[in-house]
């Protein structure tokens, strides 16, 4: 009889581990099957950060965070430092800024250089805007023979120029988001070669080899995926658009962030395919989204830098980098045939459609008909056909594209565009096929819909699982939820209801664990945590206001969340910081 007494106590006792337990405190998950919450177990400063006025101010402002496990570095993007943070996660120390010659944080001391030939002389050519001037944001170099870079009070002074930061330029009170940089990141596995998405439609491919401050990283890849807004204007009185980046401010309310100073804004969230060495970016806010596909496998070898197709003269609007594999644009336009390179003049891609000052074009992109090396065809289609109102209709990105994934299963990449047709309820996974040695080039295969859902990330977890993170915002209140797809079928496995508002995701192998950054969600922002191998919800964390960015690292488990100032942050970092959790 006691025996069966001491049974019952300890079956009664298991149930309890294993179901949660209510709302004591610290109860680490409550209705779950899982009992191990979660603590913040330290807060990093973020180097040069001060509660007001310039230069600088508040860590506020940062975008997409990575992990390099192999060499324990977490990497987030600063808009205000203007720089990128390098914190060491065995010691949760801030290491180094990667930054430019207009960095804040650090002073732009030291600037990361841009990389030279053997002889010491450059070797990447700055960049033009789309309306032909020069901006500094990219490398200021002097090609030999060639171009060199000038803008008055601005030299060639072989560095890296730097990133636009959160206030876009000298007007540090103007907040314009598509502006903004740095932006998207993304790392190979070996951890030596690090891509940024920086404001001046371009991306920024940094050698990690060097990571110190006495001994920045090099530059050795500025590649344009567009042309670049016109932050600095003319240099000169009468030059085209003497007044710089004001115009497309000015634009962004109700236009869309249609003048032509605003280029095609930044490049933003990215994936990297390992095995073929191609690196997918978006330039993914209001106006023509789309979406880039880059060969990367020279620059990542170390063999070539992904130059212009004339390599003295400026990156610009006639002037393309050869290392393009091709762009997809979502400009509710059909595809016109997706066997060629380039779909044809009934539906031109990209759509030279915008005019400005003496009603010319501004280009768009950096593919099309004759613009590669000997005059080649660069592919560019337009996006997937969807059915809206019972008709056909070509896929648009009013809410923008947002993060993606390649699949290792199937060789294509998954993108996230939240509001994929004019139903705000109604946003889509499109599989994009790379399109190696055919034509045609990058096309879109598939698009899976995500029902009241708007997709702002895709993370594969285990085997051909697939985490979709909604965003759940934009003037309409969805319940939260997220979904596990398959990555092939893209069929939904499963669907979590107790967390959402999410911007960035992140799957932890170490851990078997996805994390979610839910900064909208309804009762306040939080980390959520979802249970990989059974897709079952664990348990949100609170964090703080504008919390969309988070990685975790495979070898500690620990879970780093940046967070803007507050008190979370402690005294010692009142002004921001990243937070440090882990499971008790």
């Amino acid at each position: 009889m006691r025996s069966r007494v001491l049974l019952t106590i300890l079956l009664t006792v298991l149930f309890v581990l294993t179901n949660g337990c209510g709302s004591v405190k610290n109860c680490p998950v409550c209705g779950t099957t899982v009992a191990d919450g979660y603590t913040n177990i330290d807060t990093i400063p973020v180097p040069e950060h001060n509660p007001t006025g310039e230069p600088g101010g508040p860590f506020n402002s940062f975008d997409i965070s990575i992990m390099d496990p192999v060499n324990h570095k977490f990497f987030v993007s600063d808009r205000i430092g203007l720089d990128v943070v390098v914190i060491d996660t065995d010691t949760n120390i801030a290491v180094n800024i990667i930054e430019g010659s207009n960095g804040v944080a650090g002073g732009g001391n030291p600037a990361s250089p841009c990389v030279k030939d053997g002889a010491g002389n450059d070797i990447i050519p700055p960049l033009l805007t789309a309306l032909g001037n020069f901006t500094r944001f990219g490398c200021r170099t002097a090609i030999p023979g060639g171009v060199t870079f000038g803008i008055p009070g601005f030299g060639a002074n072989h560095n890296f120029g730097g990133f636009p930061g959160a206030q876009c330029c000298a007007a540090r009170a103007n907040g314009v988001n598509p502006l903004s940089a740095p932006d998207g990141e993304a790392i190979t596995g070996d951890g030596k070669t690090l891509f940024i998405g920086n404001g001046s439609s371009s991306v920024v491919v940094f050698d990690l080899t060097t990571n110190t401050p006495a001994n920045p990283p090099t530059v050795i890849a500025v590649i344009p995926t567009g042309q670049s807004p016109d932050y600095d204007g003319g240099p000169n009185p009468g030059a085209v658009n003497p007044s710089g980046i004001s115009p497309c401010i000015a634009s962004a309310n109700g236009r869309a962030f249609s003048d032509p100073t605003c280029g095609d804004l930044r490049a933003d969230e990215m994936s990297y395919d390992a095995k073929d060495k191609i690196l997918l970016v978006a330039n993914g806010d209001p106006g023509l989204p789309f979406v880039t596909l880059i060969d990367v496998s020279g620059v990542v070898g170390r063999t070539s830098n992904c130059l212009p197709v004339n390599p003295l003269q400026a990156y610009g609007p006639t002037n393309f980098p050869t290392c393009i594999l091709g762009q997809i644009y979502y400009d509710n336009v059909a595809p016109v045939d997706n066997t060629v390179a380039v779909d044809s003049a009934v539906a031109p891609c990209p759509d030279p459609s915008n005019g400005f000052f003496g009603g010319g074009a501004v280009p768009s992109g950096v593919s099309g008909a004759g613009v590669g090396a000997g005059g080649a065809d660069v592919p560019c289609h337009h996006g997937p056909v969807l059915t809206f109102a019972g008709a056909p209709f070509g896929a648009i990105a009013v809410a923008g594209i947002g993060g993606s994934a390649f699949n290792p299963n199937t060789g294509h990449f998954l993108v996230t565009n939240g509001n994929a047709s004019p139903d705000l309820t109604v946003g889509t996974i499109d599989e994009i096929d790379p399109g190696i040695g055919t034509v045609h080039g990058p096309i879109v295969v598939n698009s899976f819909v995500m029902p009241n859902c708007m997709p702002t990330s895709v993370v594969q977890g285990p085997g051909n699982n697939f985490l979709v993170g909604c965003a759940d915002h934009d003037g309409e209140a969805f319940p939260p939820n997220e979904y596990v797809i398959d990555g092939t079928s893209g069929a939904i496995l499963a669907t979590i209801n107790n967390v959402g508002g999410v911007d960035e995701t992140w799957y932890n192998p170490g851990d078997n664990r996805y994390y979610l950054a839910a900064r909208d969600m309804p009762t306040g922002p939080v980390m959520g945590v979802i249970d990989a191998k059974t897709n079952q919800w664990l348990v949100n964390v609170p964090t703080n206001s504008n919390s969309h960015s988070i990685a975790a690292d495979p070898n500690t488990n620990h879970v780093f969340v940046p967070l803007q100032a507050g008190p979370q942050c402690t005294t010692q970092s009142a002004n921001g910081c990243v937070a440090v959790y882990a499971q008790q």
